[in-house]
């Protein structure tokens, strides 16, 4: 059969680029712009910041959108709960839209601007100007997040202008019988999916990010009984509802920031799976009430933080923080995590020179010629 006239007629440079191969340079895929966000260094997953920025070192650069910080609430509610509205006065400064669960107070109480003093945590606001850096607390970036004076509080402006879906749980359900705690998680995982999918967070429409405040969760306003007994009946009604938040989460522009009372609850294997279910955990413990408030060695500091749990996203290994041993402190205008850094026991050495004794004479296990003296290492 003869070959057709057009394909004869054709050059040998025409062949050639009929015949190119189909290859084509594989290109890193663009991520969402979004303002107060930015990549991950460790695995490219978008970040936002919690409003603290040593608690963003910490977190490995900050949380990842998608993902839920639970935080173990100190005894008496005071620094975890600030820490909940510096998440939220950051969603404001950055114009993202805010989403406020509570059982007890009225979110508006939240955000509302008070003349309080600072142990009832009032609303933060935003500082641009301020000077102070943090020499000795966890380093972080300085163009991601931002600086808030706890002296101050935010202009009714600002905060009118952010755009704020509340959930208060009296409005929703009147409590009841043991119906009452599977209702009330079902009725605050029904309103946040909504509100999801009605803004366009699930990725349908919106850019922007919808950052999650969820207040006190497992304690008996919410209905639930894990505070209450050691074996509670309804266990699983918090599980259940953070297993669904999770996966309602990966699925849309969205991060959530969970209180939690764990020092009320008995149970720690449920404390265990509770954890697990949450991406990040950090626990407060507070020196509030206890012997350690009047010790000396903890004078510089108002409080412990302990790192539960880190996520591994898009990675085979946690990054965990350089540091295991950190502390908070609330200064006169800000909120700071640190190093603990305990001052050195001199007491041996001062004790050795009221009696007389030249410091460094002893051998090198310090025991003397009677051996009645103990070991000195």
């Amino acid at each position: 059969m003869a070959a057709p006239v057009n394909s004869v007629c054709k050059t040998s440079a025409d062949r050639l680029q009929v015949n190119c191969t189909s290859f084509q340079k594989k290109t890193r895929s663009k991520l969402i712009s979004i303002p107060g966000t930015r990549p991950s260094v460790q695995n490219g997953q978008l970040l936002v910041s919690t409003g603290v920025t040593s608690l963003d070192y910490l977190l490995g650069g900050g949380l990842a959108v998608g993902t839920v910080l639970l935080i173990e609430e100190d005894r008496f509610d005071s620094y975890s709960r600030m820490i909940l509205k510096y998440f939220l006065a950051e969603g404001v400064v950055c114009r993202h839209e805010l989403f406020v669960a509570t059982a007890q107070d009225n979110p508006d109480e939240i955000l509302q601007v008070g003349d309080e003093t600072l142990s009832s945590s009032n609303v933060i606001k935003n500082y641009n100007s301020y000077p102070c850096a943090l020499q000795s607390a966890l380093a972080s970036s300085s163009r991601f997040g931002h600086y808030y004076d706890v002296s101050k509080t935010m202009e009714v402006e600002i905060r009118q202008a952010a755009k704020c879906h509340r959930f208060y749980l009296p409005d929703h359900i009147t409590p009841s019988s043991a119906a009452h705690r599977v209702e009330s998680y079902s009725a605050l995982l029904k309103s946040l999916q909504e509100v999801i999918h009605r803004e366009g967070f699930d990725l349908s429409k919106s850019r922007n990010i919808l950052r999650v405040g969820l207040h006190s969760l497992g304690s008996a306003l919410w209905g639930d009984d894990l505070c209450c007994h050691d074996k509670p009946r309804h266990s699983h009604a918090l599980t259940t509802f953070l297993y669904g938040l999770r996966a309602l989460l990966r699925s849309s522009l969205s991060v959530a920031v969970v209180t939690l009372p764990s020092h009320l609850i008995q149970d720690r294997a449920l404390m265990g799976n509770i954890t697990r279910l949450c991406d990040n955990a950090i626990a407060l413990e507070s020196f509030k009430g206890s012997e350690r408030e009047t010790n000396p060695l903890y004078k510089d500091y108002h409080g412990l933080l302990y790192v539960r749990q880190v996520p591994h996203l898009n990675c085979l290994a946690r990054q965990l923080p350089d540091h295991k041993d950190l502390a908070f402190k609330l200064k006169r205008k800000q909120f700071t995590i640190e190093r603990l850094h305990l001052p050195p026991d001199l007491s041996e050495t001062v004790s050795r020179v009221s009696r007389g004794e030249p410091v460094g004479v002893a051998s090198a296990c310090g025991s003397s010629a009677s051996g009645t003296k103990n070991l000195d290492f």
